[in-house]
């Protein structure tokens, strides 16, 4: 059964910068275009950024600047390295593939202070 485990969020300040990881038990996970979402209360899960399998990225409006996705696939995890965070970052980040999506995981909270 494929698993997605998310980690990396807490607690930081406006301006502050955090990584998440995410591990995916997905087979040839190298050929998945992977993305990074997040549910903000009472708020649709919304698709932040992606990368293909070959390094190709892309980014919501909102978060472009400022986060970077990046992917080791020999360790079938994707990074999102968030700075310059904001109040409106707040939300629960997930990862999923683009391709094939999976069960979501259990997420990982991101709270940004003002």
């Amino acid at each position: 059964q494929v698993q997605l485990v998310e980690s990396g969020g807490g607690l930081v300040q406006t301006g502050g910068s955090l990584r998440l990881s995410c591990t995916a038990s997905i087979s040839i996970f190298s050929m998945h275009t992977m993305g990074w979402y997040r549910q903000a209360p009472g708020k649709q899960r919304q698709l932040v950024a992606s990368i293909t399998g070959s390094g190709t990225t892309n980014y919501a409006d909102s978060v472009k600047g400022r986060f970077t996705i990046s992917r080791d696939n020999t360790k079938k995890t994707v990074y999102l390295q968030m700075n310059s965070l904001k109040p409106e970052d707040t939300a629960v980040y997930y990862c999923n593939s683009l391709n094939t999506p999976k069960s979501w995981g259990q997420g990982t909270q991101v709270t940004v202070s003002s």
